[in-house]
């Protein structure tokens, strides 16, 4: 172990990558998940996005565990060092996979923070599972409804989702991401992120966790469904389901100048929300502002986290 946060040395593995945390696997809803975790406290579940895995809540691990919490980045199904099944990919399968870790890590609840995806399957969790959410912190995503009601209705926002279209073609995306060492994945994160690029060291980590077999086609399949079931039962009965309210206090971060999910899109979803609902935007920061500006980032998580009483 180090105490280099950065963590670009890996130990030989593209995933447990070193650091001040500890890696170890746990068991939930029929699979096994990987998780890197730090500290002591209150659990704080840290929940990645596309197409990225545990390891881009590096930063906000220490300054989590720095502030008294026990941090827990966990890689989702099918990305990272988790385990990559054949099926499970739906929002309501995956936001049990994440209230599933919760309850195999001994705690009574957990605080969500998701980014992108994970941001997507915070807000199911807290609305499938909201005894197991003490509190929603969510970047770059907004509720599903509204990602919906965007995609479909938003010209700027379907376009601006260009990818997630995309990945509709089989096979072909899988390919595509895992080209020349997946420099695919390097052209989305610097294309989505604001002024302040992502680092070069860390995009070839996401390129390398990209190449392990299997990850780019698990990493599309919950965009596959999001997608192919907006006319389907399915599809049509998770939107009902989630009309039901968040009832947890909610924090709603989210880059300006994001430019894979407008501002315009996120905004409005606490109408979903009955509960302190907070609205944060960063000023000059893309579709990455916890590495864009982790300090920033951390600190509007942290402080929100011991506010007893977060206003709206």
């Amino acid at each position: 172990m180090t105490d280099d946060t950065s963590g670009f040395s890996s130990s030989g593995s593209p995933v447990r990558l070193d650091g001040p945390w500890t890696h170890r696997d746990v068991a939930a809803n029929g699979a096994r998940f990987h998780i890197a975790e730090m500290g002591d406290g209150p659990l704080v579940m840290l929940l990645h996005g596309f197409p990225q895995f545990w390891w881009t809540w590096r930063h906000q691990l220490t300054a989590l565990a720095d502030a008294g919490f026990r941090a827990v980045a966990m890689d989702l199904r099918g990305v990272g060092g988790s385990d990559r099944t054949p099926r499970g990919y739906d929002p309501a399968n995956l936001a049990l996979d994440i209230t599933g870790v919760v309850r195999s890590l001994g705690e009574p609840d957990a605080a969500l923070v998701g980014h992108d995806l994970g941001g997507y399957l915070a807000w199911t969790a807290a609305v499938m599972r909201p005894k197991l959410v003490r509190r929603l912190a969510v970047s770059s995503m907004p509720h599903p409804r509204r990602w919906r009601s965007a995609m479909l209705s938003d010209f700027a926002q379907s376009r601006a989702g260009s990818h997630i279209w995309g990945f509709q073609r089989p096979w072909l995306p899988e390919r595509q991401l895992v080209a020349d060492d997946a420099a695919l994945v390097g052209r989305l994160l610097q294309e989505w992120s604001g002024p302040r690029p992502l680092e070069d060291e860390a995009v070839d980590v996401y390129r390398r966790a990209m190449c392990i077999p299997s990850t780019a086609h698990c990493s599309i399949e919950p965009y596959r469904w999001m997608v192919r079931s907006l006319a389907r039962p399915d599809g049509l009965q998770f939107n009902r389901r989630m009309k039901r309210p968040v009832r947890v206090p909610t924090l709603h971060l989210h880059g300006s100048l994001d430019p894979a999910m407008r501002t315009r899109s996120a905004a409005g979803s606490g109408e979903y929300v009955e509960a302190p609902y907070r609205w944060r935007l960063f000023d000059g920061l893309g579709h990455f502002p916890h590495e864009e500006d982790p300090v920033a980032f951390s600190t509007e998580l942290i402080n929100w986290l011991k506010d007893p009483e977060p206003d709206r």
